[in-house]
Parts: C-alpha cells; structure tokens; sequence
C-alpha cells in the first residue's frame, strides 16, 4: 500500500509543546534548526543535541499559538521534558506534553482529500497551511501530516475514512525511508551525531544560527572533519523488521559496522535505513545482527549529499 494513497494515524509520536513569549529564543539555543525560519507556512526538521553532539532526540517542529510544537518518538518527551525545563527555569517559556491534546495522520497521495478538508497544500516539502483549525505538512514530495485537535479526531478520520484507505503505520515509516529521512527512537538516543543520519542533507541543520548545544561538535565535523558513519538505504530479504539499534556487521570487520535506523516490510523484503561505516560498504558485504546474519543489499537515497548546499542555511 505504501505506493498508493492511503491514510493512517501516527501513532508512534508524540507532542512536546514550548509556549511563551521566550519560547522561540529558548530554544534557539537548545536547537540544530533555526527558529527564525519558522512561519506560519513553514516547518522544520530538528535535533536537540548533548554537548558532544549526540542527539538526545529529532522532530518536526511548527509554529502554533503562542509557541511551538515539536513531534517525536513518544518514548524520548519524558526525558526530553525533565532536561529542557532545567534550563527553561529563568526563561519565560512553559513546557508541558501535549500528545493528548492532538491527534496526527499521515496521508499518501492524499492532496485531493486535503483540499476537501480546506488544505490547499503546497508541494514544496517542510510548506504548512492551516485552516479550520487543522494544520498540514508537506514531510516530502507526495506525503503530508494532518495536526488535528483531539476533539475532533473522529469527525476528521471519518472524512478521511470516506476518501482514502486506511494504511498501517508500516505504510508510513516504509514513505519515510524511501524518502531518506532517519529519526531518532528511544533505542538510539544519543547513538548518533546529525550528520550521521543526514539531517543536514534534509534541511534541519542549520549552520548559520549561531550557538545551540553540540554545535561546535556538529560544525566542526561539517567544516573540518571526516564523517567514518551516516546514513545508508538497504533492502533485506525477509518479512522479519529489525528494531532500531540492531548492530550491523561485516565480516571483514572485527566489530559491528552500523546500526538500524528506522525498517519496515515492502512486500517479501524489508526495507531499511541504517548508519554504516564508509570503508564498510565499500566492502559491500553488510549482515544484519551477527557477522554471519542476513545479507542487506544497499539501494539508492532521492537526493545527493551536498556540503555546499547543506552550509547555506
């Protein structure tokens, strides 16, 4: 289903809301993206870093009301809420879990059933508009989020329901790899460094804002360093889906290469997005879990990796 249109709920994530009058400023510091990009027609996608650079949480986050809204594996808002409000203590900024407040659903091909709900969408990916108190992303050419209120879920599944299929979360994530965008879950936080999983590459770095945690990390290897590891496209024959974090190998190496990012099934094969080593794909020879475990075929990301580029926001 994942290459026809279809809808489904989000039901992997949740909602971290930073409201106030600092909110933006706040968090301008404690942010990979730059907040000033931000519109009310514009999301982003983000990190949130340690001080080594190793991202304790990704998202997409938008403008709402008198903040801002940041959407994550629901398993990191606990953590990322004890640690944020730490540093939110003499800002004026108020930061609370607002994942029951919003229900959030994916939609494959789904622009037409969009413009019936008033969303006229544009196609340009990260572009929001609202209306009728609903907001809609574009995450990547052909996909977009619906944000909908909890009250009135129902009414808008239903209209949904009545125009497309409903798809699995599977669907979804399978959309995602295909569109080479990795995440962050709660088995891999602070595994990786930005440009290890290509956020850069997806415009939620940006190394013109300034000072925010991690940054000299994230720079440095930007401007000066040699990334060993990012991110990787593979395909596994098999219907078994790995769990982020699954350590990959290879047999020429005496250690493990990479691991998962995100997977999901495409069929009789799984399809996959993992960090690796460069010398070993070179190799070309990647086995999942165990230096003798399945074979894992690399295949094509849809964009190129473009330092230049990446630099200008």
């Amino acid at each position: 289903m994942a290459d026809s249109a279809f809808f489904c709920p989000l039901s992997h994530e949740g909602v971290l809301a930073v409201r106030g009058v600092d909110a933006s400023k706040f968090l301008q510091g404690q942010l990979t993206c730059n907040l000033d990009y931000l519109s009310d027609a514009k999301a982003t996608l983000g990190a949130r870093c340690t001080q080594k650079g190793r991202m304790q949480s990704s998202f997409r986050i938008l403008l709402e009301g008198d903040g801002v809204l940041l959407a994550m594996a629901s398993e990191l808002i606990e953590a990322q809420l004890l640690d944020l409000k730490k540093y939110a203590v003499f800002s004026k900024s108020r930061l609370t879990d607002e994942s029951a407040s919003w229900v959030r659903f994916g939609l494959n091909d789904g622009d037409g059933a969009l413009v019936t709900l008033g969303l006229d969408l544009p196609q340009e990916t990260d572009a929001v508009v609202r209306a009728n108190d609903l907001i809609a992303i574009r995450v990547s050419p052909a996909r977009a989020e619906v944000w909908v209120r909890a009250d009135q879920a129902e009414e808008i599944r239903t209209r949904l329901a009545a125009q497309l299929p409903e798809g699995t979360l599977n669907d979804w994530l399978l959309g995602q790899i295909r569109a080479g965008i990795g995440q962050v879950f709660g088995q891999t936080r602070e595994a990786f460094i930005p440009q290890m999983i290509n956020l850069q590459a997806v415009g939620g770095v940006s190394f013109k804002k300034g000072c925010y945690t991690g940054q000299e990390i994230v720079a440095r290897m930007q401007y000066l360093g040699k990334l060993k590891r990012r991110l990787y496209r593979l395909t596994l024959e098999g219907s078994n889906v790995p769990e982020p974090g699954v350590e990959l190998f290879s047999p020429v190496h005496a250690s493990s290469v990479g691991n998962v990012v995100i997977a999901a099934r495409a069929g009789a094969t799984v399809e996959v997005l993992a960090v690796l080593q460069a010398d070993a794909v070179e190799d070309g020879n990647i086995r999942l879990g165990a230096a003798d475990g399945l074979v894992l075929l690399l295949t094509e990301l849809p964009y190129t990796l473009d330092a230049k580029l990446e630099t200008q926001r």
